[in-house]
C-alpha cells in the first residue's frame, strides 16, 4: 500500500469538516499544466466524456475545460465541496458536479465515459478502513462506468509493487505507466529522470521500473488502465503490461 496512515478518507463527514473550513483551491500530486501532455495522448477526443473522481477543490478540471475539453463530470463525496463548486461554476456548462461515493456511482450507466482521471482518490481509500475491500469496490465501478477501450488515469505515489496487484486483481485492464517528477523543474540544467509521455517498461511485478528509475525514486506513479472486455475470453484475472 506504501506509506500512509489510517484515516477517515473513506467518510463523507471528514472531507465535510475539511471542505468547510478550506476554500481555497487545492490540487492533489500534480496539476493539470504537468499532466496535460498525458491527458492529450490518452483523452485525444476533446468532446468525449469525461469523469473526474474525488475531485475535491481542484482547479484541474476548470483548466481541462479551458483547454478545451467539452464535457467533464466531477464527483465527490463530500455534498460541501460539491455545493461550493457548483456555485463556483455554475456559468460553465461543459463543467457537472455531483455528490456520489465513487465505491457506488450506479447513477452512472454502464460504459458512460471514455476517461475517468483519479489523483489521490484510490490512495485516499487505501488510508482508510477496510482499505482493500473500499478500493476493489472502486476500481470494479470504475471498469463499469466505462466504455470499452476507454481509460483509468490513475496518479498516485503508488510504485507498482503497492499497486500492480490490486489493479490485477480487481478487473481486466491493459496497463501502462508513466511517471512524472513530484516536483516539476523549473527550467535549469536538470533533467526529469524519465520523459512523461514515454511509458516505462513494465513488468508483470513492476521490478524492471526500479532497474530503470533506481529505488525510491521522487516521482508521481501514472498508471494509464484501458479496459479491455475482449480479455473475459481468457483467465478471470488477467493483466497486460507494455
Amino acid at each position: 500500500m506504501g506509506t500512509c496512515s489510517t484515516q477517515a478518507y473513506g467518510e463523507a463527514w471528514y472531507w465535510d469538516t475539511r471542505y468547510s473550513n478550506e476554500s481555497s483551491s487545492f490540487d492533489w500530486y500534480q496539476k493539470y499544466p504537468s499532466l496535460a501532455p498525458l491527458i492529450h495522448l490518452y483523452i485525444p477526443h476533446r468532446h468525449h466524456p469525461v469523469l473526474v473522481v474525488g475531485c475535491g477543490n481542484s482547479a484541474f478540471s476548470q483548466d481541462m475545460v479551458d483547454d478545451g475539453y467539452e464535457d467533464v463530470v466531477n464527483i465527490d463525496i463530500s455534498s460541501v465541496v460539491i455545493d461550493a463548486m457548483r456555485n463556483k461554476y455554475s456559468t460553465r456548462p461543459q463543467l457537472k458536479y455531483m455528490t456520489m461515493d465513487v465505491r457506488d456511482m450506479s447513477a452512472f450507466q454502464t460504459g458512460s465515459f471514455d476517461a475517468i482521471v483519479d489523483k489521490g482518490t484510490l490512495d485516499s481509500l487505501l488510508c482508510g478502513n477496510n482499505s482493500r475491500q473500499n478500493a476493489v469496490k472502486m476500481l470494479e465501478e470504475v471498469w463499469r462506468v466505462l466504455k470499452d477501450k476507454g481509460v483509468y488515469i490513475l496518479i498516485t505515489y503508488g510504485a507498482p509493487i503497492y499497486r500492480l496487484n490490486l489493479l490485477k486483481d480487481s478487473c481486466l485492464w491493459t496497463i501502462k505507466l508513466h511517471v512524472i517528477e513530484k516536483l516539476v523543474l523549473e527550467e535549469s540544467a536538470e533533467h526529469p529522470k524519465w520523459k512523461l509521455t514515454d511509458p516505462v517498461p513494465l513488468d508483470g511485478d513492476g521490478s524492471s521500473v526500479e532497474t530503470v528509475l533506481g529505488k525510491n525514486p521522487d516521482v508521481h506513479y501514472v498508471y494509464i488502465c484501458t479496459k479491455d472486455e475482449s480479455l473475459k475470453a481468457g483467465p478471470k484475472h488477467e493483466v497486460i503490461v507494455e
